[in-house]
């Protein structure tokens, strides 16, 4: 087939004027990113159909994670471009609907392919990329994007590509720490925002109804249609107050980040002796420094099955303030030790860890003589008659009363939350298809489970301060006189 001559002077007028210089962007990285009826994804098959016709030597991936998602947006909005331009009798598309997806240009026989993320033996297969077009990225992990970024490593005398589409509708994403962290940009990266009103094609009633949420839905308008970053779905939490923290907190550090050391003799850790040590990046961030006598509250949640993380969370119960946290996947023993530091360092902050998975926290805190820990009632097995025992216990009954009282805390004072972690655990925290609350899939809810703990436990903590006396003796002891009496 002879090579057709091609005029390509209409294209200016087809392309949104925020887009059009970048038909000639040569960065490894271009991120199309915004609001929802912006055009991006429109561009990026713009700019593909524009390459297949201009350069020779091309194949081109588009992907995303579930292959049956590309006949309906990739391949579709290539096929809508090649038909608006005027140029669909230069390309060959598939004759079926369960055909296999694929686009050849006839005049020079550049190829796009197509495929899922989902379709292993398929991605296994491709070789030879140029150029690739990821649409919602926010579907992929980390590690997806890198074996991708990998794979585009065919010849070509032309610049090599990775096009990403997507609305930033996940503020905890990798995306935003690998493309939009102000203190490591990515090299090579070429990042442009856009929103419906950059869009010049879009009609009157499509602007009217995007609008529309100014007034109805503020908070998903700034997400979804002025394109910020935020979450949207099914949260449990209020994610435009949670969002709103996190943003206020972007730019402030803990005030020490680290862990306690102590010796240990004869079984027992030597109060006098705990120190804390300064490390960055370390498991306890402390956000607000012991007041002398303030009473604090020690929520912990236990790693379960080992697939999680023990965690700890310190409230000052006067304020009801996130003082400090603590999250690693310790062994048992050494998370208990650090635990009976934090809360010694806490003016002997009552103490309230999870009992589900393990008593052995609970055990070994009384072995090393901490007693201020929550008391829980239970039904003794053998004599049916009610006892006392330390540690919380979360079940279908108290699971409930504890997330929502953390959703009314977090509705009406944001403010105390002074931990990002624990925030964007918040905006994963959604409810399933049954309606139960829960961590999103591959996320998890281990500090947001120990701050509800934390909270709930207040009641058994005095809310007043305490006039120091120097001279009064630092141990903590039962005021029973019958330590063992609260414990099973």
């Amino acid at each position: 087939m002879a090579k057709p001559k091609l005029d390509f002077s209409f294209v200016p007028q087809a392309t949104n004027d925020i887009y059009y210089p970048l038909y000639f962007d040569e960065s490894r990285y271009l991120i199309l990113w915004g609001g929802g009826s912006s055009g991006k994804s429109y561009f990026a098959a713009e700019k593909i159909i524009y390459r297949m016709l201009a350069e020779k030597g091309h194949k081109f991936l588009c992907i995303r994670k579930v292959g049956k998602t590309i006949r309906e947006s990739q391949f579709a909005e290539l096929k809508r471009v090649c038909h608006d331009w005027g140029v669909s009798q230069l390309f060959k598309f598939p004759k079926g609907v369960t055909s296999e997806l694929y686009i050849q240009c006839k005049a020079n026989g550049n190829e796009i392919i197509f495929a899922g993320l989902d379709d292993q033996e398929k991605m296994k297969s491709i070789v030879g990329i140029t150029g690739m077009w990821l649409e919602e990225p926010t579907e992929l992990e980390a590690e997806d994007f890198r074996q991708l970024d990998i794979r585009m490593r065919g010849k070509t005398k032309h610049y090599k590509q990775i096009i990403l589409t997507f609305n930033p509708i996940y503020i905890t994403h990798w995306l935003k720490g690998e493309f939009f962290d102000p203190e490591k940009p990515k090299p090579n990266c070429t990042t442009v925002h856009s929103t419906y009103k950059n869009n010049k094609f879009l009609d009157e009633e499509a602007i009217a109804v995007l609008e529309g949420f100014k007034e109805t839905d503020p908070y998903y308008y700034q997400v979804y249609c002025l394109g910020n970053w935020g979450i949207l779905g099914k949260t449990i939490f209020d994610a435009q107050k949670v969002t709103d923290r996190l943003m206020y907190l972007r730019d402030k550090k803990p005030l020490k980040e680290g862990f306690f050391d102590y010796e240990y003799e004869n079984e027992k850790i030597v109060d006098s002796s705990i120190r804390w040590v300064d490390e960055a990046g370390g498991y306890i961030r402390i956000y607000e420094d012991v007041k002398p006598g303030y009473p604090y509250v020690l929520g912990g949640d236990t790693a379960g099955d080992g697939s999680d993380n023990f965690t700890g969370q310190v409230i000052n119960n006067v304020t009801g303030n996130q003082a400090a946290t603590y999250k690693n996947q310790f062994d048992e023993d050494l998370y208990a030790r650090q635990m009976y530091c934090l809360g010694r360092h806490y003016n002997n902050a009552l103490e309230s860890i999870e009992t589900n998975f393990s008593t052995y926290p609970v055990k070994e805190l009384v072995r090393l003589g901490y007693w201020n820990q929550f008391v829980r009632e239970v039904e003794d097995k053998i004599t049916e008659k009610p006892k006392k025992s330390y540690g919380f216990q979360t079940n279908k009954l108290t699971r409930p009363v504890i997330i929502s009282n953390l959703v009314g805390i977090v509705r009406e004072h944001p403010e105390c939350i002074n931990d990002v972690a624990t925030l964007e655990e918040m905006l994963t925290f959604v409810r399933n298809e049954k309606g139960r609350p829960e961590a999103a899939s591959g996320k998890h809810d281990d500090l947001i489970m120990g701050l509800a703990i934390a909270h709930y436990s207040r009641g058994q903590q005095t809310y007043e301060i305490t006039e120091v006396n120097q001279d009064e003796d630092d141990e903590d002891e039962d005021d029973t006189g019958n330590e063992e009496s609260f414990f099973n």
